[in-house]
């Protein structure tokens, strides 16, 4: 940190090394004041929280250390002392101000299940590092027609190249609550059978530069940055009862929801706040019970063989993975342009088409409900704002639904929307620098072949325990289990 300048500060605060929560980078502050709350329960009396105050060092590998505190989990406003390194030559780094409010589980399993994270459903939206690049010149005048460039280069006959949806350069995470409840130990491996996993997962030294570069672009795409979209989704009302999330509330996060960042501003101007008819690559992390999407014709999917694994870092296993899209009920062929997006009831269709982790489709109701608990589907007709929840449809991948709801999407999305074939899948336009090409340059040819100052910190809510699980959420569904292959790999 530049103890002579400002710092962008942010928190990661862990409850026994059981849960961990990693707050939002506050821009060039040095009385940085967060407000988040932060819901855990089956916490031990015992527990205790220890928190790390960090400067966020953009263009670092590694950011700065500004001091950390053990607190102990009695119920109560707090002012502690930061404490610095012990080399600093000043040891006390300023005070963390937080609130702790607890009351007793009364959950059936709360042994089986502590430090459960219960809320609110914190959001990030990440922007390509390389949107710049490869965006850039797409609103520039047509040079055809202003005469050949100052440098008397090729760039100066270019052809004007169409502007962009910037959500093909986006990434979306969610912090899920409640996924080991739904989940339990059943995880979905890689998948031994498909060839691009083979590639990406294999023990040669070809497999490793392969997870490398994929691993590279993985930590661009969702670097912490303090120009991130960061936002909440917390559908529990002041009396504890919980309300239905608008499906546009989840899908246009940064608009309908109240996130709070300048990188947002860019965004305004390339979408209209309507929920858009497409398809997205998702994955629920197995390291942090994220929900990790973005569109399935993102840019920066151009040279890597597996969405899914992007998205995931290369992780041997995830929760669960597939795609999803919304759709109006009734069908987007039977949907008109002209009617609101309020006026009618929508769906998120959810599907295990995966070929990396290839998921088994006897845990899609699984993913049903842990999806509906986490925004409120079926609770309410509408919340306090007279808003309408959405509900949540689930098909396997071979179900000849999916691909009809699939299809009429698609061609919604070209035929009403204006949106191009080549943006339904992953593809750059001339002049365009690709993720591959700035995180990992030297990737394998081999890949390419493969298919398809003291800081006054005030943070008055954050609560450990709160309302009971035990009134809210619904009975664990019975888990079925994959059936594990001879090198027993689900």
């Amino acid at each position: 940190m530049d103890t002579f300048g400002l710092a962008d500060p942010y928190f990661v605060a862990k409850l026994e090394d059981k849960v961990t929560m990693v707050s939002n980078v506050i821009q060039n502050n040095l009385n940085p004041v967060w407000n988040e709350i932060w819901r855990i329960r089956n916490v031990p009396s015992t527990a205790s929280l220890k928190v790390e105050v960090m400067d966020k060092d953009e263009g670092s590998a590694t950011d700065d250390f500004i001091g950390k505190f053990t607190v102990s989990l009695t119920p109560g406003a707090k002012e502690i002392e930061i404490e610095g390194p012990v080399v600093s030559l000043r040891k006390a780094r300023g005070s963390f101000w937080l609130k702790v409010d607890t009351k007793p589980s009364q959950m059936k399993q709360k042994e089986e299940f502590q430090y459960l994270f219960d809320g609110p459903v914190r959001v990030t939206r990440h922007f390509s590092p390389t949107v710049g690049l490869l965006t850039s010149g797409n609103n520039a005048p047509n040079p055809s027609q202003q005469g050949a460039s100052a440098d008397g280069g090729d760039a100066g006959r270019r052809r004007q190249r169409p502007n962009r949806d910037v959500r093909l350069y986006s990434t979306w995470k969610f912090n899920l609550k409640a996924v080991p409840l739904y989940f339990r130990d059943v995880y979905q491996g890689w998948n031994q059978k498909y060839p691009a996993a083979q590639k990406i997962f294999g023990t040669g030294p070809a497999s490793m530069a392969v997870r490398t570069g994929i691993q590279a672009g993985h930590r661009m795409l969702y670097a912490r940055l303090a120009k991130n979209g960061v936002g909440v989704i917390d559908n529990i009302a002041e009396d504890g009862s919980e309300e239905p999330v608008p499906l546009k509330d989840v899908l246009n996060a940064g608009l309908s929801t109240g996130l709070t960042s300048s990188a947002l501003a860019p965004t305004l101007a390339g979408e209209d706040g309507r929920i858009k008819p497409a398809v997205y690559t998702y994955i629920i992390s197995a390291v942090d019970d994220t929900w990790r999407f973005s569109e399935t014709g993102a840019a920066f999917f151009v040279d890597f063989a597996s969405k899914h694994a992007l998205h995931a870092n290369c992780a041997t296993k995830v929760r669960y993975s597939g795609e999803f899209h919304p759709r109006p009920v009734g069908g987007w062929a039977n949907f008109k342009d002209s009617t609101s997006d309020e006026e009618v009831d929508w769906e998120l269709v959810v599907d295990n088409n995966s070929g990396t982790y290839a998921p088994d489709k006897m845990m899609l109701p699984t993913v049903q409900e842990c999806l509906a608990y986490n925004f409120g589907c079926e609770t309410k007709p509408k919340n306090k704002v007279g808003e309408k929840g959405f509900k949540v449809v689930v098909y396997d991948r071979e179900d000849e639904r999916l691909k009809e709801s699939v299809d009429a999407c698609r061609s919604y999305a070209v035929n009403v929307r204006g949106v191009r074939h080549e943006d339904l899948q992953p593809h750059v336009d001339e002049g365009e620098v690709t993720l591959e090409g700035a995180a990992s340059p030297k990737l394998q040819e081999d890949f390419r072949d493969v298919p398809a100052a003291p800081l006054q910190v005030q943070m008055p809510t954050p609560q450990v325990a709160g309302r009971d699980l035990q009134d809210t959420l619904p009975p664990p569904m019975p888990v079925p289990m994959p059936t594990p292959d001879s090198q027993g790999n689900y």
